[in-house]
């Protein structure tokens, strides 16, 4: 047993499943290569809900990293019981999304899935499945649709959805096709460059840089900015620690190699979150302690980079992503106003949104093309949404609507109606 003295976490991940039907290429999944640290199995439902229960401070959880959420069995009893503890819930390290019931895509709506992504890489069938093999494109665009009309149903935004692209050279020439299907669909579009650049690399690298505004590899990133790519990963191990299927503790989501010790489930999580070895590894990852053998971080590429260019993390750095953010989001429809567009933006209440650094940045909403608002807030706190609706050149009357964003659930949804008969619903 380990004896816990930092604050008890609020952000966790913990893979609801081990296994995975696809044979991506570059994926240490598809290859065996995580079986031997992390084993091959499911999340259990009440070990899940018990970690909760025992962790009330906990308010969110990730479900997805080196294995595909869907293929738990019971994955719509975990969601369930996360809803039920005021827990969001998202799966933004990605989803194939290529084998769900409706039951489950269901349960994703219903519980209030904050936010997913799903990883595809290419716009067309042939494209997507040279890397995401045993894949099926079409059936993966007719699992998204079949979600967003769950979402009709339910008259909600959440999940909101991302629609990940890894660039390769196969696919390089889909970049814009894939966004726009990705607009047509509901989601966002999040290039990414590949880990392995031994997998058909790319061949535009100008083109890629243009259409992504991303470096053409990681080399080439880690030249521009002095540092890894996707370096953030690292703070998962103050901020967002991840637990194995099985209650063992993983540190990050880029390990697969080796653990730190200690058991979620039988030392209870924050206990096992002081295990020795994660203590060292922050120290580590820090500059301030030798890498010892048997840290899961000692042979990671984001810890060597660190250690030959003497760029550590910092105190400074950790804090810029330590903080507890609330999403709150939703839609605004035209009603009578025959409105086309508004802007949009949040302030504290009784704040003149126009003074500079007051508000957020105002956001330009067309109104019935589908677009969602989305605000990150702070949990606890009062804000006042500020609507300018327009029509053409003519600009209606502004709208002020009350926000109070609860310390829990973490999530805060809007739909409003502009008009004399107006109605603005926040829930």
């Amino acid at each position: 047993m380990f004896e816990a003295s930092s604050p008890p976490a609020t952000r966790i991940q913990i893979d609801a499943s081990a296994h995975c039907q696809l044979a991506c290429p570059s994926c240490p999944t598809a290859s065996g290569a995580t079986k031997a640290a992390m084993g091959a199995g499911q999340l259990d439902p009440a070990k899940f809900d018990a970690l909760l229960a025992d962790n009330p401070e906990l308010l969110e959880v990730e479900l997805s990293n080196y294995g595909e959420m869907f293929l738990n069995p019971r994955l719509a009893e975990i969601l369930k019981a996360a809803h039920e503890r005021d827990v969001v819930v998202h799966a933004d390290n990605g989803v194939n999304l290529n084998h769900v019931s409706d039951g489950v895509l269901e349960a994703v709506v219903r519980y209030r899935v904050r936010s997913m992504t799903v990883s595809i890489d290419g716009a067309t069938p042939e494209s997507y499945a040279k890397y995401r093999v045993r894949g099926d494109f079409k059936r993966v665009i007719v699992n998204i649709r079949r979600l967003n009309q769950y979402k009709q149903q339910f008259k909600t935004v959440f999940p909101m959805l991302s629609w990940q692209f890894i660039v390769f050279g196969h696919n390089e020439l889909e970049i814009a096709a894939a966004r726009r299907l990705a607009g047509k669909l509901g989601m966002s579009f999040s290039p990414k460059v590949s880990w392995d650049d031994d997998v058909s690399p790319v061949r535009n690298k100008e083109l890629v840089r243009i259409q992504t505004g991303l470096s053409a590899t990681r080399e080439e990133h880690h030249r521009k900015t002095g540092a890894a790519y996707l370096r953030p990963i690292c703070h998962q191990l103050w901020h967002s620690p991840v637990v194995n299927w099985d209650g063992r503790i993983m540190g990050c989501c880029r390990n697969f190699w080796g653990e730190f010790g200690g058991n979620a489930f039988q030392d209870g999580l924050a206990a096992s979150l002081e295990s020795p070895a994660l203590r060292q590894a922050k120290q580590m990852l820090m500059g301030r302690d030798e890498p010892a053998p048997g840290i899961p971080c000692t042979t990671c590429d984001l810890f060597l980079t660190m250690r030959k260019d003497g760029n550590w993390i910092t105190e400074k750095e950790l804090a810029s992503t330590a903080m507890q953010t609330a999403t709150v989001a939703g839609v605004i429809e035209a009603g009578d106003t025959r409105a086309t567009h508004a802007d949009v933006c949040v302030a504290p209440p009784g704040v003149d949104p126009r003074l500079p650094g007051k508000s957020t940045p105002p956001v330009r909403y067309l109104i019935g093309t589908g677009q969602v608002l989305a605000f990150q807030l702070l949990p606890g706190r009062e804000y006042t949404l500020h609507i300018a609706p327009q029509r053409a050149s003519r600009v209606l009357p502004a709208v002020a609507i009350s926000l109070a964003v609860k310390k829990r659930p973490i999530v805060k949804e809007f739909r409003i109606v502009l008009g004399d008969r107006a109605s603005y619903k926040v829930a």
